[in-house]
């Protein structure tokens, strides 16, 4: 089992918005120039200004269907396109930790992980999967949620992606099995704080939700 969504576990931090500071910086601007337009139109200063400020929302329509529909779509693809060359983070894929699970040999996949984890470049990846593997067959939730614990206090020294992925499988250990919703609604929660604009944040936001149900479904009204 699998603490992580797919979209966490084969993803590096490149789905964070590109745009997000440009598209707000693109609404003010042109929100603010639609404002003064009207304004100047509805007091008879210019009677033209009421073409402009169409003109103003229609070139804000465009540059928006422009990042959305062709720039954005580009970057992707090339972030699918072109790991080897450098220009993007590829996420470890661990395949011989993971046979060695698949074979029975759960201390030989754990320990390798560990070792993986020397390495601060996937050290946040390793640290994950081998708490798949405390947490499940090695039946050692505390530790693999000690281990976790312990990077995350230097949660501001991780980048974005590795944040996330700490994150996420704190949760998820927390919720099956500590049974302590409360302490994975928390980290749900400052997640969202910390990466309000990403991709993944929609994808967080329904799970904290599902949780929120689960949880108070359970509690006597």
């Amino acid at each position: 089992m699998s603490f992580l969504p797919e979209a966490l576990r084969d993803h590096s931090g490149r789905d964070a918005d590109p745009f997000g500071y440009l598209r707000g910086v693109l609404a003010f601007l042109f929100g603010g120039g639609i404002v003064v337009a009207l304004v100047l139109a509805a007091t008879g200063m210019s009677p033209k200004a009421l073409v402009l400020a169409g003109a103003l929302w229609a070139l804000f329509g465009a540059v928006s269907g422009l990042l959305d529909g062709v720039i954005e779509p580009l970057i992707d693809f090339f972030a699918r396109a072109l790991p080897s060359v450098g220009l993007f983070r590829d996420a470890p894929k661990f395949a011989a930790e993971e046979s060695l699970v698949q074979q029975g040999h759960a201390d030989a996949a754990a320990e390798a992980y560990r070792q993986h984890a020397e390495n601060p470049k996937v050290r946040a990846k390793a640290l994950a999967r081998r708490a798949e593997v405390l947490a499940g067959p090695l039946k050692q939730p505390a530790l693999a949620v000690a281990e976790l614990e312990a990077l995350q206090r230097d949660a501001d020294r991780l980048a974005p992606y590795d944040d996330y992925v700490v994150g996420m499988t704190l949760a998820n250990l927390y919720e099956t099995h500590l049974h302590d919703r409360g302490k994975a609604m928390g980290e749900l929660r400052r997640l969202l704080d910390r990466y309000p604009e990403t991709r993944q944040a929609r994808f967080i936001r329904i799970r904290l939700a599902n949780l929120r149900d689960d949880h108070f479904g359970a509690t006597p009204r």
